[in-house]
């Protein structure tokens, strides 16, 4: 059963490394450098946790990292996996369930992409506020897995309004200007049409 693959994927992280995690963070493309400046690293390849998917996209290392940053312990994914490498979305999510299962409470999630609104510049960071999702079955389908809470989520605060807060201040206090902004999402691999473009810029992306 998918939550049997979850608690044996937690139990043999468990066995590399014992201590309590802080924050997990999912690396994406041009990212994986963070992983560098992690102290004291535990590496662990993703071929050896057990059900876990392997990164097929070149520049995604396929390694999870657990050690100390700024005083915290963090699990750093460097490599992640997506839905138009064929994986389905329970295979995609599934390192977050881990994540959970481990006692992890904060999630930081990082991606390279496109940007519609005209005051961004290539190389702007943004901070998701919200996001519009087309075409993405959702990772909750089928049936629920009660020990993660319930089948409907409240989708409110699913970017949760205090960390935003916290990683604006923190920018600030370093000199580096961000924004926040909706992120619109497609199944990929294609990019999207200029009509498309327009649509979603349109509805706020």
């Amino acid at each position: 059963m998918y939550i049997d693959e979850i608690y044996a994927a937690r139990d043999y992280i468990q066995s590399r490394y014992k201590n309590p995690i802080d924050v997990a963070i999912v690396l994406g493309s041009g990212l994986g450098p963070l992983a560098d400046v992690i102290n004291e690293p535990v590496e662990i390849d993703y071929k050896d946790i057990p059900y876990f998917p392997v990164s097929t996209v070149p520049g995604h290392a396929g390694k999870l990292i657990i050690g100390e940053i700024g005083g915290k312990t963090v699990a750093c994914m460097k490599g992640r996996f997506h839905f138009y490498e064929g994986y389905d979305m329970q295979k995609v999510t599934m390192p977050i369930r881990v994540f959970s299962a481990l006692g992890i409470k904060n999630l930081i999630v990082t991606n390279a992409c496109g940007g519609v609104r005209d005051d961004l510049n290539p190389g702007q960071i943004v901070i998701i506020s919200d996001h519009l999702s087309f075409m993405m079955p959702s990772p909750l389908r089928g049936p629920n897995l009660d020990d993660f809470g319930p089948r409907f989520k409240d989708m409110t605060d699913v970017y949760t309004s205090t960390l935003r807060s916290l990683a604006i201040e923190s920018a600030k206090k370093v000199n580096v200007d961000v924004k926040e902004g909706v992120y619109c999402f497609f199944k990929g691999p294609q990019f999207e049409t200029p009509a498309e473009i327009r649509a979603f810029k349109t509805l706020g992306a």
